[in-house]
């Protein structure tokens, strides 16, 4: 019977891991800032390549060069809050 990495589950996969907002921030920053490519970024912070595209996606958004149509952080967030409230007052008004 073989050992099993504490970052792995038992199907091999790594776990899912929690980054802290400054963390994210900074490996952004490597790459749009100072122009370090993402697969290096991603292999000195130990990064998957799809996450850290996903945090540069974002930024590029929130720093107003995304698509059109494209949410930013604040808009993400305050949907999701609005889609929280509304859940609740259906339920409050299924009740009466």
């Amino acid at each position: 019977m073989s050992m099993e990495n504490k970052t792995e589950n038992a199907e091999g996969r790594r776990k899912a891991r929690k980054f802290t907002h400054e963390f994210k921030q900074g490996a952004v920053r490597l790459v749009l800032d100072e122009g370090r490519r993402v697969g290096e970024v991603c292999r000195d912070l130990d990064v998957a390549n799809s996450v850290l595209c996903r945090w540069v996606k974002q930024a590029r958004i929130d720093r107003g060069h995304g698509a059109p149509g494209s949410l930013t952080t604040e808009e993400r967030a305050e949907l999701s809050q609005l889609r929280r409230e509304n859940r609740t007052l259906r339920m409050e008004r299924d009740i009466l």
